[in-house]
């Protein structure tokens, strides 16, 4: 982000990262409490990561708290929202981050369980997050304006095919949603745009099962690496910044030209 516009984003207020105890989550949440704003830290499980990332930021001199809830749960969505204004200000910003893989599957061997919970995280849990953003931060509703960012996947591009089709199309919902809402409230002082991460170097992978895969499929991607969570953040950050202003309804692709 442009340092001209670092005493701005200063004065700016409250952002929700869900899913911010590990991986792109923390990393994102870490960037933005150091670029000025207060972050929300949500977790759902890992309350001791989610705390060590509220400490690193409030140890680089940013506002931070970690509230528990799962985006699966409305009433958690709720709860989570209300704390986070009672405890640090007016929301300006929301990165939906939360999600689930739904397990390393041929369409073929698929659960229902694992579908129903993936897409309850995945899209259902995306869009109620940004209908609470929205209902706080719209014009039309009083409030000052605001940027959703969505984590979404360069899988909703690839298909995902034999490992997790169910996973993208989840992604690919997340990248129809961020248009949608995006020219929906593009009037109302609010830009939604989305992220479209790669490979990237993250447990992700160990928690499927597969903790080689950033190895194995690094000579598969141009710039021959996996990205780092960091990478990942920064362009989260723009987007939530005032220098990403006339950007809304993108899917901003990081990926090491996958």
């Amino acid at each position: 982000m442009p340092h001209a516009n670092r005493e701005e984003e200063k004065k700016a207020g409250t952002v929700i990262v869900t899913g911010a105890s590990r991986g792109i989550g923390a990393a994102t949440a870490r960037l933005v409490g150091a670029s000025g704003f207060a972050v929300a830290v949500n977790f759902a499980n890992g309350e001791a990561t989610a705390r060590q990332v509220v400490a690193q930021i409030v140890a680089a001199g940013g506002r931070a708290i970690a509230i528990q809830a799962d985006v699966a749960r409305e009433e958690d969505i709720l709860r989570l929202f209300e704390t986070a204004e009672r405890e640090l200000g007016p929301l300006q910003g929301l990165v939906n981050n939360a999600g689930i893989t739904g397990g390393f599957a041929r369409v073929e061997d698929v659960q229902a369980e694992a579908i129903t919970r993936m897409l309850a995280v995945n899209v259902t849990g995306t869009i109620l997050c940004s209908r609470e953003a929205v209902r706080r931060m719209s014009l039309r509703h009083g409030g000052s304006g605001g940027s959703i960012v969505n984590i979404s996947s360069l899988a909703a591009r690839t298909g995902g095919s034999g490992e997790w089709v169910h996973y993208a199309a989840s992604k690919g919902a997340i990248n129809s949603f961020t248009i949608g809402l995006a020219r929906e409230v593009a009037s109302e002082g609010i830009r939604v745009n989305a992220i479209a991460p790669g490979l990237i170097e993250t447990d992700l992978h160990a928690t499927n099962g597969a903790p080689d895969r950033p190895q194995r499929m690094s000579p598969t991607i141009p710039m021959q690496r996996a990205g780092t969570p960091d990478e990942i953040a920064a362009g989260v950050l723009w987007l939530l910044s005032s220098a990403a202003s006339y950007t809304t309804g993108t899917i901003l692709e990081i990926g090491g030209g996958r």
